[in-house]
């Protein structure tokens, strides 16, 4: 297991984290890669998350588990918000800007965070949904018999479904307004996407730790024609999770597994002939780099002009650098990103 995760599970993770920096280009392409990105990038990941989960036995206990997850998750999220947020106020300050008002209000954005915090925080939303998709998926896998998890899947898949629904035809067409208007803290409603994308990880490891040639032709020949039908006009499908934009119940299944069949297919077959190894350097530093790179832009965007490529090589590795140096300078660096098994404070024990 840890032989094939080397080989091509770190490398597909570092290249699905490269489209994350490409899909928050601010800037405008001739060619709408952004919008065939979110269609499986998202998926992508919780799906690869569902693959290496390990289901908990009924007599044992969830604690340790829990507080594993919690430690992974939720510790870098908190440092890299309170750091985030103490140099923006700090350079509000700078700019004067002393409204006590609008830090109270900007303060409570951030802990109701989700899709209603954008800009620097643009990318927090993942980690509260991931995290609670993997309480609520080791819940269902402990507690449910398997026809029973299946069940509560296929509600959570048509409530995901008529939530979107409701939001776009209802309170507006635009996804980012519709989804705003539904009050919900840390995005817990797109756990009923999540989960699913996740469940499919888990159900079907056997397919991902493999990807035969005739599901990897197959896989590649629907996202090829998937493409196609879109810039044609014949299909206009979109796919934002953190948005609530869920177009059609059969294609938000369809094409984003087709592309991340196609994904993991080509990078087990890759990694077998090359070694890739700056994308599992990527996948190293991809904690630094999911927190950073929009707000490494921010700031950059004020002095430099650069395009996709300029862009993405900057926002990729300034956070590694970033990420470096947490680990090597500041105490208990690398426990704050996420690593468990680094030198942690004496009072937190797992």
């Amino acid at each position: 297991m840890n032989k094939k995760r080397v080989t091509w599970v770190d490398v597909t993770k570092g290249f699905l984290m490269i489209l994350v920096v490409i899909g928050h280009y601010p800037g405008e392409l001739d060619f709408p890669l952004s919008k065939y990105i979110y269609w499986f990038h998202m998926p992508a990941f919780f799906l690869l998350s569902g693959i290496f989960f390990k289901e908990i036995k009924e007599d044992t206990t969830s604690n340790k588990t829990v507080k594993k997850r919690f430690l992974q998750l939720m510790v870098p999220y908190l440092f890299f918000l309170l750091t985030i947020t103490g140099i923006r106020y700090g350079m509000e300050i700078y700019q004067g800007n002393h409204d006590f008002s609008w830090y109270l209000n900007d303060l409570w954005k951030l802990f109701i965070a989700g899709r209603f915090v954008r800009g620097a925080y643009g990318v927090f939303w993942f980690v509260t949904t991931l995290f609670f998709t993997y309480l609520l998926f080791m819940w269902m896998t402990k507690y449910l018999s398997k026809v029973q998890q299946i069940s509560l899947l296929a509600f959570c898949y048509i409530a995901a479904h008529l939530q979107s629904i409701f939001a776009r035809e209802v309170i507006s067409e635009s996804a980012v307004e519709s989804a705003q208007s539904i009050p919900m803290v840390w995005n817990l409603d797109v756990v009923l996407m999540a989960v699913v994308y996740f469940s499919l990880g888990y159900y079907g490891k056997s397919l991902w730790m493999n990807v035969t040639k005739p599901w990897l032709f197959s896989a590649g020949a629907l996202a090829f024609g998937m493409i196609l039908l879109d810039q044609n006009g014949l299909i206009n499908y979109k796919l934002s999770m953190k948005f609530l934009r869920y177009d059609h119940m059969l294609l938000d299944l369809i094409i984003p597994i087709s592309f991340i069949i196609v994904i993991v297919g080509f990078f087990q077959r890759i990694t077998k002939i090359l070694s890739l190894e700056w994308l599992r350097k990527i996948e190293n530093h991809s904690i630094a780099i999911m927190y950073l790179h929009i707000f490494t832009d921010m700031i950059l965007n004020d002095y430099f002009e650069y395009g996709v490529v300029g862009y993405t090589i900057l926002c990729t590795v300034i956070p590694i650098i970033i990420s470096i140096i947490i680990q090597n300078v500041i105490p208990y660096g690398k426990f704050l990103l996420g690593d468990i098994r680094a030198k942690r404070p004496m009072q937190i024990e797992i």
